[in-house]
């Protein structure tokens, strides 16, 4: 009865968005109400706690809608700039396929920009951008979703490791019970750094094939003949593309730990498929493309789509149109990576709320540290840059703050509920918070089959906090102690609980309705669930394959 009620608002949101079709900014109000009248009639949360992590969901809602701001900010720039038809005569020029540009921008740049900062960037650059390119806005969000799945585990330089596993199993007695009675584990530190390397080994074996999925997909919902063949066609690219990105990213996670391999083997990968797509080689014969617009469906696009702008700007020279992403990924690099003193810097200019209503919940806010500081420089820097005159800057602010509204009204809704929901373990009735108690339940029936749902709870957690490093913050020490009890290998548990909340990225509402608004679309949440539903199950479903497999050997 318990876990059912825990998982009665979830399984309610997933009916309203996905069944129903009801579009998220009606569907997350009802969540929210139901959430907390739950914790407050069964869980015995007080209406103080559930306030005050409405609160902290505001905030963290604030800060979420300060990325949007700023991404559509530079994608409206683009726009209103007349950069649009630079940027597309220049991707014509390296390859003039959606597929294989689909592939270059969403999964190897994504990757690039996911290990240099995480929590959605790689959705609010390359999302957009496909858009910029003539992509239907549904399917930009689509690919830029898709790809929030093997880079996420080492996304913002190993953050979901370094600090969801690490603050998830730092300080328990199980753990370093564990230590202690394994040599080849000597100390904490070695234990997260052997995770890191299980975590990037299941990612590669599943990994590999994500962007011959992304395109099959992109051919079969958005092309004219509604063909999976279409995409299999251009399989020899999409896996070297896959390759050039796994083998390093191994590499990396075995050599110098979790910093590096998404940043790192993101570049590679982005090195090489540019290099590669414009030799022509490993791709077919004849070039692939969307209809014509007039022939879209009607949901392909929201009303507040750039690709419907007529600005009449004049078209810019190349080399000033990819400032701004060459200026983002270097700001986004220069800003995460701890062995240089900017981010301790600007560190200092955190607001801590304090005990929010004399509870011990509590949060902070850093906007120059967050990524739309980065995107809103890079717009100051590149309107003078574009020539912008007035009417192009005011149109480009009036664009933005229309797209800009909808994903507001959705996400004061969606974040507090999920704080509520996480934090519904405060409380008087001694039972844990609503996702441990469906987790627990899902082990009593697993047993030792447990490696075949460990990503499943993952991506659970990620699908509720939008979040792998929440996910692993909430579920590592549970899985590590699954992994225990069952007497199977905790690290590979815990490894696989990483790799599901990797995974569930794809299918959060709120990373797909940042991701949404960034592309000017919104109200078609449930069309995007429905689409990236079918990734994530592979991915969990490989996931547990490859967990029993490794798990009894």
């Amino acid at each position: 009865m318990t876990a059912l009620l825990a998982a009665l608002p979830l399984v309610l949101v997933f009916l309203l968005l996905v069944v129903w079709q009801w579009p998220a900014r009606r569907t997350m109000p009802v969540g929210l109400i139901l959430t907390a009248l739950i914790a407050f009639f069964y869980w015995d949360v007080s209406i103080q706690y559930i306030l005050a992590a409405s609160i902290e969901g505001l905030v963290i809602a604030a800060k979420v809608l300060y990325i949007i701001f700023g991404a559509l900010l530079l994608l409206f720039v683009l726009v209103h700039s007349g950069a649009v038809s630079s940027i597309r005569d220049a991707f014509s020029r390296i390859t003039p396929d959606p597929r294989i540009q689909a592939i270059i921008v969403a999964w190897a740049f994504g990757a690039f920009i996911e290990g240099a900062s995480g929590f959605g960037t790689p959705a609010a650059v390359a999302g957009p951008l496909l858009v910029v390119l003539g992509f239907p806005p549904l399917a930009a969000v689509m690919c830029a979703l898709i790809i929030q799945s093997t880079p996420v585990s080492f996304g913002a330089v190993g953050t979901p490791i370094l600090v969801g596993v690490h603050g998830g199993l730092i300080g328990s007695p199980l753990v370093a019970e564990y230590i202690e009675g394994h040599a080849a584990v000597p100390d904490f530190e070695t234990l997260i750094f052997s995770i890191g390397q299980q975590v990037a080994i299941l990612h590669a074996l599943i990994g590999f094939v994500i962007p011959l999925f992304m395109v099959c997909m992109l051919t079969r919902f958005f092309g004219v003949r509604r063909s999976w063949r279409e995409g299999l066609a251009v399989w020899k690219f999409a896996l070297f593309a896959g390759v050039v990105f796994v083998v390093p990213y191994m590499i990396f996670a075995a050599v110098l730990g979790p910093e590096f391999p998404s940043l790192l083997g993101g570049l590679i990968a982005l090195f090489m498929t540019v290099i590669v797509a414009r030799k022509g080689w490993l791709q077919p014969s004849d070039t692939w493309s969307f209809p014509e617009r007039s022939q879209w469906e009607i949901r392909w696009a929201g009303a507040d789509s750039p690709v419907l702008a007529r600005t009449g700007a004049a078209a810019l020279p190349l080399w000033r149109v990819f400032v701004p992403y060459l200026l983002i990924g270097l700001l986004l690099v220069l800003t995460r990576l701890p062995e240089l003193p900017i981010k301790a810097y600007l560190s200092r200019f955190s607001i801590d709320t304090g005990p929010l209503l004399n509870t011990d919940i509590a949060t902070s806010i850093n906007f120059p540290y967050l990524p739309g500081s980065v995107f809103i420089l890079v717009v100051l820097l590149c309107m003078p840059l574009f020539r912008m005159n007035r009417a192009q800057v005011t149109g480009a602010m009036k664009s933005t703050g229309h797209a800009f509204a909808g994903a507001a009204v959705v996400l004061v809704f969606a974040v507090p509920m999920v704080r509520i929901f996480i934090r519904s373990g405060l409380n008087t009735s001694g039972l844990e918070s609503m996702p441990i108690v469906l987790a627990q339940a899902i082990a009593d029936i697993a047993g030792q089959g447990w490696p075949m749902f460990a990503a499943g709870v993952g991506a659970l957690g990620a699908f509720i906090a939008g979040s792998n490093t929440i996910s692993n913050l909430t579920f590592s020490l549970f899985q590590f102690g699954v992994g225990i009890r069952t007497e199977l290998s905790p690290v590979l548990i815990v490894a696989l609980q990483a790799v599901g909340g990797a995974a569930g990225n794809m299918i959060c509402i709120h990373n797909i309705v940042a991701a949404s608004a960034t592309c000017g679309l919104t109200g078609q949440e449930g069309a995007l669930i429905r689409k990236t539903i079918i990734p994530t199950l592979y991915y969990l479903f490989m996931a547990g394959l490859f967990g029993m497999l490794l798990g009894f050997n």
